[in-house]
């Protein structure tokens, strides 16, 4: 259905067992009329559904209603799983209380005395109907609504063992032998294999509860009074003391210190703060006393964003997992069909009826794909868990896919590569008088004031005071124009002016050829000052290229700098190293996504770094698009990947846990898929009888859960190097 879907639901849902349960809502709500689409995840409980406004979350809580689940708040969400915890952890203890000796006297000969049997009927039956009541409510549940999951199997698998058991105790028929403690097995090794995963889950959702938990509770304000951070509003002024949390992100207006963003940004080490610097909520003041102004507070928050995108990541569904939900979809009622097969080929062969019905009932137990469902939404979970803690924000599990096949990374200098603070170091003429050429000084800084690009802001701040300025124009890639006292003055490249005399030129070419940037100014079209400005490279720019390069990844310096200056940092952080490498310069910025598509066009699949505006459209064209924390919002929104850092190896921490993580769902899947494609026809022959086979398949799902929380011991370049 093709919508214009201008609005998001999010519902958290309570009572899914496994992937068939998320699947069948997921179908429920994608029929209905205005809705583009519904994603419900079983690893995180939500369901997330895009529409054009016309759905209300009433009509989509009465649907998932409909079929049996419950919507619950989003506050109650950590209490609906205390409670599941807790019911699943008495059903368990019941389970393990009675099974225990019901299966001793049934396995063990020299236990049993006249009667036995019918102790163990007693043992076994209030596991099978109580302890297993979760299963048989929810295999009720979704017969009357035609369709069927693991809990169909479970419930199928023990209720035909207390039955068959029943006929052959009450009838006599049959061999003799009865199967009561298998059923208790069956649903106590469940129950356990369940309370591991619930257990596990919980866990590999510490990530965002740490995250949530990170903020300050109150703010101190300057007169002393302390309030609740719900009552602090932008532009108060808040106290922060040595050790305390930051209330909230803001600008210094007074003090120095060192904070400890590390929750945040994953950055090790503490960052010098001083006044006019931007601090984040949350983030921890090390030694001296700060005053902050609030400049973003509640949602608005970098720390609330971070939740909120991560969240949405966690939510979401890798292309991988499209395969992992039609196989599951259509794999209870195939293996019930494998069930009743396997039943009558042993009958039809003549084998006793108690083996034939023990190998039907194996098929059933093995068959359950709860370790299916759990493969690739855990491995989300987990994996953008781990990337939150180390400052990286990934938006959706599509994104993990993307970075398989990245070859090269285009990474952008002013502000990624380098401090992006410009710093004006020399100002050049060829023999101007004094008084003109403190004239055009003033008036180019008074324009220059004007702009928010580093190399202006650079020159602004060089004199004081501005003069006011008319008609200013800001030419991308070029400079910016204006009238400051009926002067026309311009400031930027040499294609900025009508005419740059040779002397004027040759100066500027001395600068480049040291790796400065330089910028023209003059009046009325004719170039007469030359700006010499600097930025420093980051101290970890060198170490990130060299991790890029370790992961198989080609590097491309693109800058609108001159090539010289270019060539002078691309050669101090190794780029050019490696075959692949380019360094592209006096690119304007209409033309850096072009550059991507060209790169794209010669076979490579790219990933673009950028910080600023002008390379939102470059990140937008590349296959991944990574932005700089420390950047715009227009850049961040336009990125698949954001580094919430200023740390270029946060990039290469990206790109391999996301490696990781799509390596994690891979391993998950096979060994699901290859556990199945095994143990069923092994059930089938009577090789696993079923107390083996409900060990097995909760083991499965263990194994799935326990390999997705490797991912937790990511480290990443930046805690290594």
């Amino acid at each position: 259905m093709a919508l214009d879907t201008t609005s998001r639901s999010d519902l958290a849902i309570d009572g899914m067992t496994c992937a068939a349960c998320a699947n069948r809502i997921q179908r429920r709500l994608g029929k209905l009329d205005s809705v583009a689409e519904a994603q419900v995840n079983f690893a995180t409980g939500r369901a997330t559904v895009t529409h054009d406004g016309t759905v209300n979350d009433a009509l989509l809580t009465a649907e998932v209603e409909a079929l049996g689940y419950a919507v619950i708040e989003e506050t109650q969400t950590d209490e609906a799983e205390d409670r599941r915890e807790a019911d699943l952890l008495k059903r368990l203890v019941v389970g393990l209380v009675l099974t225990i000796p019901a299966m001793a006297i049934s396995m063990v000969p020299a236990l049993r005395f006249d009667g036995w049997e019918w102790l163990v009927a007693a043992l076994a039956s209030p596991v099978i109907l109580w302890s297993g009541w979760p299963f048989h409510r929810a295999a009720w549940m979704n017969l009357r609504h035609g369709s069927t999951t693991m809990d169909t199997l479970v419930s199928m698998g023990s209720l035909s063992a207390l039955v068959w058991s029943a006929v052959v105790l009450l009838g006599d028929i049959g061999d003799g032998h009865i199967y009561f403690e298998t059923g208790a097995v069956i649903v106590t090794l469940i129950l356990l294999g369940k309370w591991f995963e619930l257990r596990a889950k919980r866990r590999s959702g510490d990530a965002i509860r740490a995250l949530a938990d990170l903020g300050a509770r109150t703010a101190r304000l300057t007169d002393g009074t302390e309030i609740e951070l719900d009552d602090l509003a932008v532009s108060m002024h808040f106290v922060v003391r040595p050790g305390e949390k930051i209330a909230t992100d803001g600008v210094i207006v007074e003090g120095r210190s060192a904070v400890d963003a590390s929750m945040v940004t994953g950055e090790p080490v503490p960052v010098e703060v001083s006044p006019g610097d931007e601090v984040i909520g949350a983030t921890i003041n090390a030694n001296g006393s700060l005053v902050v102004e609030a400049t973003k507070v509640g949602s608005d928050t970098a720390l609330a964003q971070i939740i909120r995108l991560v969240d949405q990541a966690q939510g979401s569904r890798a292309e991988v997992q499209r395969l992992a939900d039609r196989v599951a979809s259509v794999f209870v009622p195939v293996a019930i069909l494998i069930a009743v097969i396997t039943l009558s080929v042993w009958l039809l062969l003549g084998n006793p009826a108690g083996s034939a019905f023990t190998a039907a009932v194996a098929v059933l137990i093995i068959a359950c794909p709860c370790a299916l469902g759990l493969a690739t939404p855990l491995g989300i979970m987990v994996g953008t868990g781990r990337a939150a803690q180390l400052g990286v924000i990934i938006k959706g599990g599509e994104i993990l896919e993307d970075t398989r096949s990245i070859d090269a990374v285009v990474v952008d200098k002013t502000g990624t590569i380098t401090e992006g603070a410009m710093t004006l170091t020399d100002v050049l003429d060829a023999g101007l008088p004094a008084d003109d050429r403190s004239r055009v000084h003033v008036l180019a800084a008074s324009v220059e004031s004007l702009s928010e690009h580093p190399i202006a802001q650079a020159v602004a701040v060089s004199v004081e005071p501005k003069l006011d300025v008319a008609d200013f124009q800001n030419i991308p890639g070029s400079g910016v124009r204006g009238t400051v006292d009926g002067t026309a003055i311009g400031v930027g490249r040499r294609s900025l002016f009508d005419a740059v005399p040779a002397e004027v030129e040759a100066m500027a070419a001395q600068a480049e050829a040291k790796g400065a940037t330089v910028v023209f100014a003059g009046r009325n079209g004719l170039a007469e000052l030359v700006f010499v400005v600097a930025d420093r490279i980051k101290p970890t720019s060198k170490a990130a290229i060299s991790a890029l390069h370790d992961q198989g990844l080609s590097v491309t310096l693109l800058t609108g700098d001159n090539k010289l200056t270019a060539q002078a940092v691309a050669a101090e952080v190794g780029i050019g190293t490696r075959p692949g490498d380019e360094v592209i310069a006096e690119v304007y910025p209409d033309d850096k996504a072009a550059v991507i598509s060209r790169l794209q066009a010669a076979g490579k699949r790219v990933a673009m770094v950028g910080d600023g505006i002008n390379d939102a459209p470059a990140l937008a064209q590349a296959d991944l698009g990574i932005a700089v924390g420390t950047g715009t919002d227009v850049a961040i929104e336009a990125s698949d990947l954001t580094i919430v850092s200023g740390d270029l190896r946060a990039v290469a921490d990206a790109i391999a846990l996301s490696r990781r993580t799509l390596s994690t769902i891979k391993g998950n899947l096979f060994w699901a898929f290859a556990y199945n494609t095994a143990a069923i026809p092994l059930a089938a022959f009577g090789v696993l009888n079923p107390m083996i086979a409900a060990g097995a398949m909760g083991m499965s799902s263990v194994f799935v859960v326990s390999n997705s929380l490797r991912l937790r011991s990511f480290a990443g370049y930046r805690h290594t190097s």
